[in-house]
């Protein structure tokens, strides 16, 4: 498994999740009792599972710019796979404890997102620090 590859599927999937937080059609209303939110600006949820807001989307976005543009060198690629793991460990972490669920009220990080979080952590981490290193070969 090259890591390149990785991190270009992570980009891609960041963009794309991104750019869905802004689709209103793709988001429900958050559940009554929902943590208010500092930046209540696009909270939803997306696909009525993951809950997000503007901020939410803008950093999947910047994840997945980050992503695209790492997967062109083997180091930016292990760079951007142990922090995207790393981050998304903490993330998930803060979003399964009450009182940071919020990230201190800009982005939601509860509910679904805790899983999620951490399935995206997980592969990140492992690929980022286990996989040997193999450059793409190109004709």
């Amino acid at each position: 498994m090259a890591l390149q590859p990785v991190a270009l599927v992570y980009g891609i999937a960041f963009l794309l999740v991104g750019i869905a937080g802004f689709i209103p059609g793709l988001l429900t209303p958050p559940p009554a009792g929902a943590p208010p939110l500092a930046v209540p600006q696009g909270h939803g949820m997306l696909f009525g599972i993951f809950p997000v807001n503007l901020l939410h989307n803008l950093v999947h976005l910047a994840f997945g710019l980050w992503g695209v543009a790492a997967r062109r060198t083997v180091p930016g690629s292990r760079t951007f796979l142990r922090s995207v793991g790393l981050i998304y460990l903490f993330l998930a972490l803060f979003g399964a404890i009450p009182g940071t669920s919020t990230l201190f009220g800009l982005s939601p990080l509860w509910g679904g997102d805790v899983w999620l979080h951490i399935l995206l952590a997980l592969p990140a981490l492992y690929v980022g620090f286990f996989v040997p290193a193999r450059p793409r070969v190109t004709a």
